[in-house]
C-alpha cells in the first residue's frame, strides 16, 4: 500500500515539476540565497537558475555600506546545481546589513543579513518538515506560512528534511522550494538539512556512505550517484558553519554535522541518517518475537564521530545561554498506525527508536547539556519527554508536523498512558514505545482523516502544519508551539493543535528524581558555566550555564566528582567533591 501511495505522490510531484519546466527554462539569474552567521563568519550560498549559452559562471556578493554598494567577494558557480558560495570572515554581527548577489550586472536579488539577536529576551525559531512542491501548483503554495513569518519575523529558520520529493530531479524541485520560501529565507539565518527524499530514496540508513542497490535503502547506504548526493548537500548545507570534522565518509561523500550559535542559543546540527545501520543487513531478515532482541551488537545511529562531537559541544558555552539539538527525526518510534487509522504498525526501524542502544547513547550525551530537541520526518506533530534509565530523565523533543502531509500517521495507543496530567487526553502520559523505550507523551497532532487517500484535501484534516519554538533566556524556558496551515497565528483568537503550547524549563531536559546532591555553589559573579565530571574517568556528567548566583548540581550515582567553574582558560577546579542525599554543604566561589 505504501509503495502505491509513493508512486501516486511521485506522479503528482513529477507532474507539478513538468508544469513548471517551461517557466524554469525562461528564468535566469539568482533564484534564492541561504545564509548563516556563526562566530563572526558569514557563509552564504546563492542558488541560480540554469546558466544559459555563453553566460558567465561567476556571481558577486555586494554589501551596502554608507548607502554605497561594495563588492566583497566573487564566486565561481559550481555545477551540477548552479550554486555560488561566499564566505566572509570578521563579520560584524552587531549590525544589520543589506546584501545583494549580482549576476550578469543584474542587481535585483537583495536581502538582509540580520544582526545577532543576542540581546533579545525571546529567540524565536520557525521549524518545518516534509514540504511538497505539488502544493505550489495546487493553488495554495505556502502563502499562509510566509505571511505569518513576515509578521512574527523569526530569528532563525529550520528546515529539517524532505524539502524535495522528486527522487530524480533535486535541482528543479529545489528551485521550486526556493521560489516558495525565498522571500523569508533571504532575510533570515536558515538551517537546512536533507533527509531521505532529498537524496532520492524512500528511506535512508546511510551506513557510513556505502553504496546500495535499492532506493528503499534497507540494506544501508546511498542509491543515487555520488555526484547527485554531493549536489544535494552542497545546495542545502554548504552555508552552514564548517563541519566539526570534515573527513568524508565512504564514496567520498561529505559531512555537515556542526553547531551554530545565534542569539545566545547554541544549536547542534546532526546527521542522524548518514551513519545509521541498514536494518536488512544487520538484522539479516530475522523475525523477532520481542523488539528488544533487535538491539544487536554493531547497530548504530549517530556513530562515534557524531557522539564525540556532541561530547565536545556539551562543554562549549561560548556566547550561549541555552542549547538545542536539531536532527532529521526524533529518538522514539511514536507512530502506531499507518496507512490507515485501522492498521496498526508493529514497529518502524526508520525511526530513531531503533537501535535502542544507539538511541540511549545519543540521549545520554544530549541531556548532559540540558538540551531540548527539534526534528521533523514523522508526519506527526508531537512533544515527547524522553527517558533512558527512567521516565523523563532525558530531553524534550518536538517533531514538527509535515508542512504537506501526504503520508499520514497516527498515535493511537491501546491504553491510556500512566501518570497523565489532569484533564489531559488519554493518549498522553508514560509509555514504552514499540522498541520498549521510555517516553512520556505530552501532545500529538493526529489527523482527523482516517486513511491516506490522495483524493482527500491535501491540507485540511491531515494535521499538516509547522512549529514555532521560543527560547526565553531570562526565565530559561522553552515553549513549543504547533500550528495548522491557513491559520493567522498572530490572531489572539487562533488556536494551536490540541495540547500546545507546551512550556518547560531548561533543566527539565535532565531531570533526576532520586539522585544525589553535590554542595550548593554560591557565586560572586552571575551566570557561570558549571561542569561536573566523574572524578576518576573525567567523563562529563553535566554542563550548564547557570542563571543567577546559586546552583546545586545533582547526579545519578553516589561517588566523588570534580566541579569545573568557568569557561575557556579561566576555570576553577574543585576535586573529590562528594555527592550525598540532601547535601547541605556550600562552596563559595
Amino acid at each position: 500500500m505504501k509503495n502505491i501511495i509513493l508512486i501516486i505522490l511521485t506522479f503528482f510531484v513529477g507532474l507539478s515539476y513538468g508544469q513548471n519546466t517551461t517557466k524554469l527554462k525562461q528564468k535566469n539569474g539568482v533564484c534564492f540565497a541561504l545564509y548563516t552567521v556563526h562566530e563572526n563568519t558569514l557563509k552564504l550560498t546563492a542558488q541560480l537558475y540554469p546558466v544559459k549559452s555563453y553566460n558567465p559562471f561567476r556571481a558577486t556578493l555586494q554589501i551596502k555600506e554608507a548607502n554605497k554598494w561594495n563588492t566583497v567577494q566573487e564566486s565561481e558557480i559550481e555545477y551540477p546545481g548552479y550554486t555560488a558560495h561566499f564566505r566572509v570572515e570578521n563579520w560584524n554581527d552587531t549590525q544589520e546589513k543589506e546584501y545583494r548577489v549580482v549576476y550578469k550586472n543584474d542587481t535585483s536579488y537583495q536581502g538582509v543579513i540580520r544582526k545577532n539577536p543576542k540581546n533579545k529576551e525571546d529567540v524565536v525559531m520557525a521549524a518545518f518538515s516534509c514540504w511538497s512542491t505539488h502544493l505550489k501548483h495546487g493553488g495554495s503554495g505556502a502563502k499562509d506560512i510566509v505571511d505569518n513569518l513576515k509578521k512574527i519575523k523569526p530569528d532563525v529558520l529550520f528546515f529539517s528534511g524532505d524539502q524535495v520529493y522528486n527522487h530524480s530531479d533535486h535541482f528543479g524541485n529545489w528551485l521550486l522550494f526556493g521560489e516558495v520560501f525565498g522571500d523569508i529565507i533571504k532575510n533570515t539565518p536558515t538551517i537546512c538539512i536533507p533527509d531521505d527524499h532529498d537524496v532520492g530514496q524512500g528511506n535512508l540508513w546511510g551506513n557510513g556512505g556505502r553504496k546500495t542497490d535499492s532506493r528503499d535503502g534497507n540494506k544501508g547506504g546511498y542509491y543515487m550517484p555520488v555526484s547527485y548526493i554531493k549536489e544535494v548537500e552542497r545546495a542545502q548545507t554548504s552555508h552552514l558553519p564548517d563541519p566539526y570534522d570534515p573527513t568524508p565518509v565512504e564514496q567520498g561523500i561529505g559531512v555537515y554535522y556542526t553547531d551554530l550559535t545565534w542569539g545566545g542559543i547554541s544549536f547542534a546540527i546532526l546527521e542522524d541518517r548518514k551513519f545509521k545501520s541498514g536494518p536488512k543487513s544487520i538484522l539479516q531478515n530475522r523475525s523477532y518475537n520481542d523488539t528488544r532482541e533487535m538491539d544487536v551488537l554493531g547497530a548504530t545511529i549517530l556513530g562515534n564521530r557524531q557522539l564525540n562531537f556532541l561530547e565536545d559541544w556539551t562543554t562549549n558555552w561560548k556566547d550561549a545561554e541555552m542549547k538545542a539539538v536539531l536532527s532529521q527525526t526524533i529518538f522514539t518510534n511514536l507512530a502506531t498506525h499507518s496507512p490507515t487509522i485501522n492498521k496498526k504498525q508493529k514497529y518502524s526501524v526508520d525511526s530513531n527508536g531503533w537501535p535502542q542502544s544507539g538511541r540511549n547513547k545519543a540521549l545520554t550525551v544530549i541531556r548532559k547539556s540540558f538540551s531540548c530537541m527539534i526534528a521533523g520526518d514523522q508526519h506527526l506533530g508531537s512533544v515527547v519527554h524522553h527517558g533512558v534509565e527512567d521516565y523523563n530523565n532525558a530531553g524534550y523533543s518536538f517533531a514538527v508536523p509535515a508542512a504537506a502531509n501526504f503520508w499520514m500517521r497516527w498515535w493511537n495507543p491501546d491504553k491510556p498512558g500512566n501518570n497523565r496530567k489532569p484533564n489531559s487526553p488519554k493518549y498522553t502520559g508514560e509509555y514504552d514505545d514499540a522498541f520498549h523505550n521510555k517516553i512520556t507523551v505530552h501532545a500529538v497532532a493526529n489527523p482527523t482523516h482516517t486513511d491516506n487517500s490522495p483524493k482527500i484535501d491535501l491540507l485540511k484534516g491531515r494535521a499538516a502544519g509547522y512549529g514555532i519554538i521560543k527560547f526565553n533566556k531570562p526565565k530559561r524556558q522553552i515553549t513549543y508551539e504547533c500550528w495548522a496551515r491557513n491559520v493567522d497565528i498572530t490572531d489572539p483568537k487562533s488556536k494551536q493543535y490540541e495540547g500546545w503550547p507546551i512550556t518547560f524549563n531548561q533543566t527539565d531536559n535532565f531531570k533526576i528524581k532520586d539522585g544525589f546532591d553535590l554542595p550548593t555553589l554560591k557565586f560572586s559573579k552571575p551566570n557561570q558555566v558549571v561542569t561536573v565530571r566523574n572524578n576518576y574517568t573525567k567523563e562529563v556528567v553535566s554542563s550548564l550555564r547557570i542563571k543567577g548566583l546559586e546552583y546545586q548540581p545533582k547526579v545519578m550515582q553516589l561517588g566523588v566528582y570534580t566541579i569545573e567553574i568557568g569557561e575557556g582558560k579561566n576555570k576553577q577546579f574543585f576535586f573529590d567533591v562528594e555527592a550525598v542525599k540532601k547535601n547541605k554543604k556550600t562552596i563559595n566561589i
